[in-house]
């Protein structure tokens, strides 16, 4: 179960709506869902949690590139929408490793020694536990890294009282 929402900043306070995340498949899509929840080009926020095992904020601000911290990139690498989050860029890899993999033609009719611990199937390039992504994303709105960093089941709820943003996000909750 995975709860999302947006909050997007505007000169009467913070406002919400919930998001349905089905659409969205890539960065770029999740970034112009949530450009259109502002037509004022002001801050945005998705927040996005799944089974209280991690959560992710975007932070859009009018065109410039969203701004990611998620809290726990394994947990969020086994959940489509955490998916979403983990570009190749936020966990430093080189996309055009992917892309050379793509490539290969890895039928399991290869030679080799079946007992080597060196090829386990992986490029090497594990996802990291905890935390990844700006950790200071929040900090002009009164999140600070470390208060960000600690946060764990009922993070999103936390972020929404710093922000004075509690009661919208309650109503699309």
């Amino acid at each position: 179960m995975y709860f999302a929402a947006l909050l997007a900043r505007t000169e009467d306070g913070w406002e919400a709506s919930d998001t349905e995340l089905d659409d969205v498949e890539t960065l770029s899509d999740l970034a112009d869902l949530a450009r259109e929840a502002s037509p004022d080009e002001d801050t945005v926020l998705v927040l996005i949690e799944q089974e209280d095992s991690w959560f992710g904020v975007v932070r859009i601000d009018g065109e410039e590139d969203p701004r990611i911290y998620v809290s726990d990139a394994a947990a969020a690498a086994r959940s489509s929408y955490g998916e979403i989050l983990l570009t190749d860029e936020l966990l430093g890899r080189d996309s055009d490793a992917a892309d050379d993999l793509d490539a290969l033609d890895l039928d399991g009719t290869e030679d080799g020694d079946d007992d080597s611990d060196e090829d386990d199937g992986s490029t090497g390039e594990a996802v990291p536990h905890g935390p990844v992504g700006d950790p200071g994303i929040l900090d002009d709105l009164g999140v600070g890294v470390k208060e960000l960093k600690s946060l764990s089941s009922d993070a999103l709820t936390e972020i929404a009282e710093a922000l004075g943003a509690s009661e919208v996000l309650e109503t699309v909750r």
